[in-house]
Parts: structure tokens; C-alpha cells; sequence
């Protein structure tokens, strides 16, 4: 038992680095579902650019426009391009088996992806597309090594290639980064202003209920905080006979 515990803590030393110096360092979103106007903008970057390939079939558009404070013209006009009633869903009329033959892998539905994955690797994730003529699609990702999902936004971002310098931190070795060759049609801070836009949809839509949830829950915070101070001085009342 003993030599069975020594091997695991040294496999874990030893596969630890290996891991931890493979993974991508992520980027803060800090992105703000309590932003309406970012919501709005985000819904409509969705549609134009995402919901092409990537469903989110648990969202209704009604509801949607309901949460984004949208009328029913703003919705039809707008956001509505791939149905035809307001109580539809976010539903896309590629095939998966016709995706997965063009792309190797059906593009996922992306309702929960923001609480899956988390709204910081997404957007790292579309800020970090990279040329890669080895690809099918022509671009790789440093968050997403193989990925089969092309750079849907690059002519907003432009294109970036990947330059290899000597890493400061590790003596002798050499870090990947990525440089802008071809600028696109926004500067790099109205970019990452958009893809702040995107997350904050995606993350509004995998939990449309959370600011109200946070609300009530710090409404029964201060109703416990209320609670505990009157039981306090009831208590202190009764026993002060008793002291």
C-alpha cells in the first residue's frame, strides 16, 4: 500500500508541471450580465455570426427578448432570422451529420457553454485564433489545440500568425505568441469589446434567472443578519435576570 501511494505522489509531481505548462492561460472576461445594452449587442453579434453553426436550442426568442427588454418588432427585425414565431427556439437548419462531415466534429449548441466552460475560457477562446496551414480550416487556437471551428470573426480581429521567442520565465525554452499581421476592422480594444459582448450573451443566456437570484439572496442574507440581531437581544433580555 505503502509503495502504491509513493508511486502516485511521484506521478503527480511529475505529470503536474507537465499539465500546468500546457494549459492556456485565460484572459478575464469580467463581463457584466446586468448591462442590457451589452446583452442587446452580444444577442445581435450571435445571430450574425454564430448562429449560423452553433445552436441554442434552449432559449426561446420570446423569452429572450423579454430578459433583453426588446419589443416584438425590435425581436422580429433583429434577431429572428432563422425562425418564423416568436416562441421558437434558438434552432439552426444545418444537419450534424452534414457538419461533422464538413467540419469533423457537429458544432456544439452553445445554451450552457458560458457555465460549462466558463465565461473567461470563451472568451480567451475567440481571441486566440491563430494561421495554421496545417489545418483544414486554416486557423488553430491556443485555448482549443485542434480545433475544428474556424475563425468566424477574423475580419473583425484580423489575422494573427504565431511568432516563437525566448520564454523569460523558463531559461532556455521558447513561448508561443501570437502577433497581428493583418489588421481587420476593428482595433484590438473595440475586438475584445465585442467578444466581451458575445460571453456576457452566452452567460446570460445558461442562467437567465441569476440576477434575480443573486438579488434574493442577498435579501435573505439581510433578513438572517435582521434575524440573528433580534434573537441577539431576546436572548439577552431573558438571561440577564440569570447573569
Amino acid at each position: 500500500m505503502r509503495h502504491r501511494l509513493a508511486l502516485f505522489l511521484i506521478a503527480t509531481l511529475v505529470v503536474a508541471p507537465v499539465l500546468a505548462q500546457h494549459e492556456a492561460e485565460l484572459d478575464k472576461a469580467n463581463n457584466d450580465v446586468a448591462d442590457t445594452a451589452s446583452l442587446q449587442r452580444g444577442a445581435r453579434y450571435y445571430v450574425n455570426y454564430c448562429l449560423g453553426c452553433h445552436s441554442a436550442q434552449y432559449v426561446r426568442y420570446n423569452q429572450l427578448g423579454e430578459g433583453l427588454q426588446l419589443s416584438e418588432d425590435q425581436l422580429l427585425g433583429n434577431l429572428m432570422f432563422t425562425s418564423e414565431l416568436p416562441f421558437d427556439t434558438m434552432s439552426i437548419a444545418l444537419d450534424p451529420e452534414d457538419a461533422a462531415r464538413w467540419f469533423g466534429t457537429a458544432p456544439p449548441d452553445l445554451s450552457l457553454i458560458a457555465r460549462s466552460r466558463g465565461t473567461d475560457y470563451v472568451y480567451t477562446f475567440l481571441r486566440r485564433f491563430y494561421v495554421d496551414d496545417s489545418s483544414p480550416t486554416g486557423v488553430d487556437n491556443t485555448v482549443l489545440e485542434d480545433t475544428a471551428m474556424p475563425h468566424v470573426l477574423w475580419e473583425l480581429q484580423g489575422i494573427q500568425e504565431a511568432v516563437y521567442e525566448a520564454d523569460p520565465e523558463h531559461e532556455g525554452e521558447e513561448r508561443m505568441v501570437l502577433e497581428l499581421t493583418t489588421p481587420g476592422l476593428l482595433s484590438e480594444e473595440e475586438y475584445n469589446e465585442v467578444v466581451r459582448d458575445i460571453v456576457n450573451f452566452l452567460d446570460y443566456i445558461g442562467e437567465p434567472m441569476q440576477l434575480e437570484r443573486r438579488s434574493l439572496g442577498i435579501r435573505v442574507i439581510a433578513f438572517l443578519l435582521v434575524l440573528l440581531l433580534i434573537s441577539y437581544m431576546l436572548k439577552k433580555e431573558i438571561w440577564k435576570d440569570v447573569e
